[in-house]
């Protein structure tokens, strides 16, 4: 089996990492900072500290014939990607087996609501969209040229243990009002950890997928969810008006854009089961872990069948 490379190892890269040495995979940790590499290795990963911005400790990294999942996220000024630009310069020294780049959703913009597919033509509307695009843009420069398999997977808002909005709830921070409130795109982080699983072994080269639990009920019922669950009052809606002059300007950003993300094509491919297709489970589940009830064993991890849906192209 080819190692793993985890290039940004972060939040969800861990649990794909965790994921693949369950299966005996050898995995490969990559992370900037030293306490991030340290926490690394106490999770029991090997791991290599290089920096994206600098280029430090990247020719040091055994990239040659691993299948790298490159989950680095962009700066957070700009409309380019300098990290990923980087990063394709190290892959062209150091040719790995294949490429699945964590991308955004966030490349569509804002659509009125309408639907988008794994074929509709990007249009991002903020700095944050376009970095994720110039990254996109650039691993489909390195696959043409260097012939290095490339698959993206453009996630929507991930939650999970440790990334539900309790804080705000609990501070009382309002939601926009459910009438005004458009639809939501979401994963689970474990959902999304499969998915990049099995796009590392058998997604197909030059594939771009939309990737989310086609749930998409508004944020606010995503909040009002949460609350419920670890029961606490709902907090107070304002109108989309309101909302312009007490909430952040980044959280405003995401409110102004409003699309529903079709992303069917992309279990079917890769033949991935989502184990948490509505929301309530995975808010759930995720709570059981922030209480300390963290029980998942290998019996659990969702499964993706290759033998059932994957055709080797």
């Amino acid at each position: 089996m080819k190692p793993v490379l985890i290039m940004g190892c972060g939040y969800v890269g861990e649990r794909v990492g965790h994921r693949m040495a369950r299966e005996g995979r050898r995995v490969i940790a990559v992370a900037r900072s030293t306490e991030r590499v340290e926490a690394l290795k106490a999770m029991g990963f090997e791991t290599f500290q290089a920096d994206l911005d600098t280029g430090e400790g990247l020719d040091e990294l055994p990239m040659a014939g691993c299948l790298v999942l490159h989950s680095a996220p962009p700066p957070n000024e700009g409309r380019v990607d300098p990290r990923t630009a980087r990063f394709t310069e190290s892959c062209r020294r150091q040719p790995p087996e294949k490429i699945v780049y964590i991308s955004t959703t966030g490349v569509y913009g804002d659509q009125g609501g309408a639907q988008v597919d794994d074929l509709t033509e990007p249009s991002p509307m903020t700095d944050r969209g376009h970095r994720r695009l110039d990254a996109e843009k650039r691993l489909s420069q390195l696959m043409a040229e260097a012939r290095i398999p490339v698959v993206v997977l453009r996630a929507p808002g991930i939650y999970g243990p440790f990334r539900l909005p309790l804080a705000r709830i609990r501070a009382g921070e309002p939601v926009i009002c459910p009438e005004e409130s458009g639809p939501g795109n979401r994963i689970h982080t474990d959902d999304l950890a499969t998915l990049c699983a099995a796009a590392l072994d058998h997604g197909p080269e030059g594939q771009t997928y939309n990737v989310g639990d086609s749930d998409h009920r508004s944020m606010t019922d995503f909040v009002y969810a949460v609350a419920d669950a670890a029961d606490l009052p709902r907090p107070p809606c304002v109108s989309m008006a309101e909302a312009e002059k007490v909430l952040s300007p980044g959280m405003m950003s995401f409110l102004r854009e409003s699309r529903v993300v079709v992303a069917g094509r992309s279990l079917v491919d890769l033949g991935v089961d989502l184990q948490y297709p509505r929301m309530e489970a995975g808010i759930r589940a995720s709570l059981k872990v922030e209480e300390g009830d963290d029980t998942l064993d290998d019996s659990e991890i969702t499964p993706y069948h290759i033998s059932r849906r994957h055709t080797p192209g």
